[in-house]
Order: structure tokens, then C-alpha cells, then sequence
């Protein structure tokens, strides 16, 4: 079974901090090196499957925003987690897309819905709001309610008005 600790027998300079996600093996990286770690991970070790890459706002002043990269060895059948982590105030990391093609959308759905900034990314675009809509939702200091005024809200004849956000406020 892989363990990052054998990244690091070839490579002294590597830190990283070893995370247990449910039994599973995982570890954070600095965004100076993910994409090497994550290169040697799908060539030298085999973790070719990326089964899913996600965003997370830890809500926390340093390092508040949180890439984890959900990655599957078919041989040995072993999953780890590659996390990476970035300011608030410089929300950038490498986009793993030249290692995984499959991060592509996921890394875009991280950037509308966060708004970490993927370098070097092929396609960084919204995937859901319009690309002039200048906050990002899944962001944990967004209001549940939405910011009046900022996008048309849905609004259905039938809905109960307490639900009725559209036209709250009329």
C-alpha cells in the first residue's frame, strides 16, 4: 500500500501533512509543489483515476480555502486524498488539469463556487453563474438569501410566500 511517505524517501525537501480522511490516506501539500507531487503520484505510483476534485471554505484566517483531489490506483484499488491549500487574500493554486484532464471541471465549478483561481487552467470559466457575477456562492460568509439585487431570482405563482425570495421586500 502507498503511503506519502514514500514521496518523501526520494525527496527530502517534500513536506507535507498527513491527513486520515475516514481510514484513507491523505496528505496537504504546499501549492509550490502539488504538481510535481501530483505528477510522481499518477507516474512513479499509479493513482491515474481521478475520481473527484472538490473545494471547501474552512472559514479560517490563514490558509481559509481548501482543493482536495480524490485520487484512485486501479491496480491496488487504494484511494488517497491530495489537498491543497490557499489565502483568502491570493486564491490561486496550479491547476492539476496537465496531470488529471479530468480536474477540468471540477476545478472550474471550485472556481465559480469559491473563487480559487486555478493557474494555468485551460478553460477557467463559470460553470454556473454568469461570468459577470462578481461573488461566489458556496463561500461560507455568502448570505444564505442571496445578495438583493445581484441576479433574478426563480419565482413560481404557486410557491408559499414565506419561500418567495423573489419578490421579498415588494
Amino acid at each position: 500500500m502507498f503511503s506519502f511517505e514514500q514521496l518523501k524517501e526520494t525527496d527530502a525537501s517534500l513536506n507535507f501533512v498527513h491527513v486520515d480522511i475516514a481510514g484513507d490516506e491523505g496528505a496537504i501539500v504546499s501549492r509550490e509543489r502539488i504538481l510535481d507531487v501530483a505528477k510522481r503520484l499518477k507516474h512513479e505510483f499509479g493513482f491515474l483515476h481521478l475520481m473527484d476534485a472538490f473545494g471547501h471554505d474552512r472559514m479560517e484566517k490563514k490558509e481559509r480555502f481548501e482543493v482536495s483531489y480524490n485520487i484512485r490506483n486501479p491496480k491496488t484499488k487504494q484511494r488517497i486524498f491530495l489537498k491543497v491549500r490557499c489565502e483568502e487574500r491570493d486564491p490561486h493554486v496550479p491547476s492539476l488539469c496537465s496531470v488529471w484532464e479530468g480536474c477540468n471541471w471540477n476545478e472550474r465549478e471550485t472556481y465559480d463556487m469559491f473563487g480559487v483561481i486555478f493557474d494555468n487552467h485551460p478553460d477557467l470559466r463559470r460553470m454556473y453563474m454568469p461570468e459577470d457575477f462578481e461573488y461566489h456562492p458556496l463561500r461560507k460568509d455568502f448570505p444564505l438569501m442571496g445578495i438583493p439585487g445581484s441576479i433574478p431570482l426563480p419565482h413560481h405563482e404557486d410557491a408559499d410566500p414565506r419561500f418567495d425570495v423573489a419578490n421579498r421586500g415588494e
